[in-house]
């Protein structure tokens, strides 16, 4: 196995967006697919418990780390062929969707900035600025730890939802490539959300040149401390750390009512399948939970810039940061009777 194993470990905030985290008890570094199958293959012969490890940009990790291996997915690149690219699991996803626009190909220019890797995409739905990849995914690759094959999983067999897909709370499936339908005439895929149509100048279901659609969107997300900086706090986050809430039809009725009685004004909603989507960020804000509400010893607090983002002021712990999560979910609950959920992986932690 074409893989390398480093004897002394450093803490998992050395591989995390959030820069926190415990070591875990091994780290290996797959650098192909083969390689990947058979880390978790002996992972798994060995009973250990597997991390495995993209970006970073989408966990938080316990201050005690964690008890098992942690396995880097570091196989890289990616295939053309007419108007579906095959990318490897570890692929940087920024840079895959900046080599797209460049090369003139359109689809997933509203989907630039976001951290991680390509292999966590389909796990959660990665989606952004009225897009989301389940729109533009073909099929992907998967090893199957239960019956330890290779599978090819095609989009409909995945279960695609907000934010969520089969792949979500599970361990059982390793992504390994993903193919992806792009538009070859380099225009962006329809543009959907208000703002971003506003920062462009056209109207709701436009298209644009795909370099035109991925310049706005990163000019909004660095205006939201969402494009990574290792000079800027405000980026030392896991991006979103809560999904909208949808609120189920039966119930959404009743709900809004009782948000509008207590704030005074209409409520921001979204159509949802079997629901109403409402705004995570503005049910915060009015909850009492500014730009820049502090968390303990002002060690973490919500990002200056927005305040859906919880971030690491440079010295916190893990536990600093689940603190001031709590806080926010259970002010949000009590003011208005929605619950908040996480939107990363929580690795040995809960809120």
């Amino acid at each position: 196995m074409n893989s390398a194993h480093t004897p002394a470990l450093p803490k998992l905030s050395a591989y995390t967006t959030l820069r926190l985290g415990g070591p875990a008890n091994r780290f290996v570094s797959a650098v192909t697919s083969e390689d990947l199958v058979a880390a978790v293959r002996e992972a798994d012969a060995a009973g250990e418990p597997v991390l495995l490890l993209g970006g970073g940009s989408n966990l938080v990790v316990a201050d005690a780390g964690f008890d098992g291996t942690l396995v880097a997915v570091a196989n890289t690149g990616w295939r053309r062929d007419g108007a579906v690219v095959e990318v490897e699991a570890g692929q940087n996803w920024d840079a895959f969707v900046a080599a797209l626009v460049e090369a003139g190909l359109g689809g997933l220019e509203c989907l630039s900035g976001i951290p991680g890797s390509v292999g966590a995409t389909p796990i959660q739905n990665v989606g952004a600025y009225g897009c989301e990849v389940a729109e533009s995914i073909v099929s992907l690759e998967l090893y199957d730890r239960g019956t330890r094959e290779v599978r090819t999983l095609k989009a409909d067999d995945l279960g695609f939802a907000y934010r969520t897909s089969v792949l979500k709370g599970t361990d059982t499936g390793v992504v390994l490539s993903v193919r992806f339908e792009i538009r070859e005439d380099g225009l962006s895929a329809p543009i959907r959300y208000a703002e971003l149509a506003r920062t462009l100048g056209v109207e709701i279901g436009a298209r644009v040149p795909a370099a035109a659609a991925r310049e706005a969107v990163l000019e909004l997300r660095r205006g939201k401390g969402m494009v990574l900086d290792p000079a800027d706090h405000d980026t030392w986050s896991a991006g979103s750390f809560f999904t909208n809430p949808i609120v189920p039809a039966a119930e959404a009725e009743a709900v809004l009512k009782r948000i509008a009685g207590s704030v005074g004004t209409d409520v921001p909603q979204y159509p949802a399948d079997g629901g109403v989507k409402l705004s995570a960020a503005w049910l915060i804000e009015r909850a009492g939970f500014a730009k820049g509400y502090p968390g303990p010893g002002n060690r973490v607090s919500l990002s200056t810039k927005h305040t859906l983002a919880l971030t690491n002021r440079g010295d916190a712990t893990t536990e600093d940061l689940l603190a001031l999560a709590r806080e926010v979910r259970d002010g949000v609950y009590a003011r208005f009777g929605v619950r908040l959920h996480p939107e990363p992986l929580l690795i040995n932690c809960v809120i």
